[in-house]
């Protein structure tokens, strides 16, 4: 499979998921992972609500890169369709929060109205904007893969 057929195949993962796992880390380096529903804006930018109290939420407040992995858990095992990135997150304020609200509350299957997402309100909307998109390379062989030449599964960098 080519690259452009793999970022094809990204693109249609990232279309065809509602849930993200959320991988975060406190200030220790602990890891913590998360299923959030997500709505993205493109395929770089991805909203999602979540109390500010939520061990994912106090752990972007101080470390704000993540990792993020969509994928189709009713796929076949061995089918490896993932989409990997490495994203930046951040809970929106201002500006920033007016636009991520109007973007998730279109496509968010629920009716609370953006007064939920805000001070006082129970939840805060999150944003994360990818830096980097990955997938397995699709070479299955005990030989070595011709293009980067490794006999485990690997990731290669897609441009969504």
């Amino acid at each position: 499979m080519h690259t452009a057929d793999l970022a094809a195949r990204g693109r249609a993962i990232l279309d065809d998921n509602h849930f993200m796992t959320l991988s975060t880390a406190n200030t220790h380096g602990e890891p913590w992972a998360s299923p959030v529903f997500y709505v993205p804006d493109g395929y770089s930018t991805f909203y999602w609500i979540s109390s500010p109290e939520a061990t994912q939420a106090r752990n972007i407040a101080v470390r704000p890169r993540v990792g993020i992995v969509v994928f189709n858990s009713q796929q076949e095992p061995g089918s490896d369709e993932a989409v990997y990135m490495a994203a930046t997150a951040c809970e929106l304020t201002g500006a920033e929060l007016d636009r991520g609200l109007e973007i998730y509350l279109r496509a968010a299957p629920f009716s609370k109205g953006p007064q939920a997402f805000r001070p006082p309100g129970p939840y805060r909307a999150y944003r994360a904007t990818v830096t980097e998109h990955f997938m397995l390379c699709p070479h299955a062989s005990s030989e070595p893969c011709p293009e980067h030449a490794r006999t485990s599964d690997h990731r290669v960098a897609v441009t969504l």
